[in-house]
């Protein structure tokens, strides 16, 4: 049996409608994984869902929990492998898209990390469009979070180094680990490849608490860039009034 390359970990709570296609999308993937899904003790169907998936999965639970970093971090402390990641239940790769990320992890083993191109996926409508991402650079990723990060994939070593995610944060905590892994270990790397697909529906978190994400977000720069760009600033009252109207 060959052993895994990726540790993957599932968070997932009441995401049963999409829980299955982030999981097929997974095990699809022509790489070696052991992946552990997390769940908080969903009301859905999504325990139906999981077990139907059991037999290929190096681990599950459901049961409530202290939140989205935990539980990711918990289902990584559990795995083995040298890269490590986490998929949300309502986003999923593309195909090919896990061994693009792998094969350049390896082939830059002075990186802490890779990130590709993901397009958002509008629920509602079904229409796709490019997720803002950007090749690395402190100074933009200072005005915005230009990782998307269904789309990337981690050294366990680094992972390790940094600590995994803070649990404290509840809605920019991949934002946060990028900066950490940056400041530790140096600049993540960009691939210029579509690798996954971000789901946008009306029930995630970026929708439902615009101003608690706005609010972590400029918390983390300030913590690691040490003040806020005006940017963030001006743009607030569109991300979180204007477009909480809007839809």
């Amino acid at each position: 049996m060959t052993a895994p390359l990726v540790t993957i970990a599932v968070p997932s709570f009441n995401q049963g409608s999409f829980l299955n296609d982030a999981l097929a999308s997974i095990f699809s993937q022509d790489v070696p994984v052991e992946v552990f899904v997390l769940d908080g003790g969903s009301s859905d169907n999504s325990v139906e869902v999981i077990r139907t998936w059991a037999h290929q999965l190096a681990g599950w639970r459901s049961h409530p929990d202290a939140g989205q970093a935990a539980s990711i971090n918990e289902g990584i402390a559990q795995g083995k492998a040298p890269f490590v990641c986490w998929l949300n239940s309502d986003d999923y790769f593309l195909p090919e898209g896990l061994a693009k990320l792998l094969t350049e992890l390896q082939a830059h083993p002075e990186v802490p990390a890779v990130y590709g191109r993901a397009w958002n996926l509008v629920q509602a409508s079904g229409k796709q469009y490019p997720v803002w991402v950007e090749p690395f650079n402190e100074r933009r990723l200072a005005l915005r979070c230009i990782i998307s990060q269904p789309a990337t994939l981690i050294r366990r070593s680094a992972w390790e180094t940094v600590g995994g995610l803070d649990p404290a944060l509840h809605m920019a905590m991949d934002f946060d680990l990028w900066w950490r892994l940056y400041r530790h270990l140096g600049p993540l790397r960009f691939l210029d490849d579509f690798v996954a697909i971000n789901r946008e529906h009306a029930d995630t978190k970026t929708k439902t608490q615009r101003r608690r994400h706005y609010r972590e977000a400029m918390k983390v720069v300030r913590q690691h860039y040490g003040r806020i760009p005006l940017k963030w600033w001006l743009a607030q009252p569109y991300a979180v009034w204007y477009k909480s109207i809007a839809g």
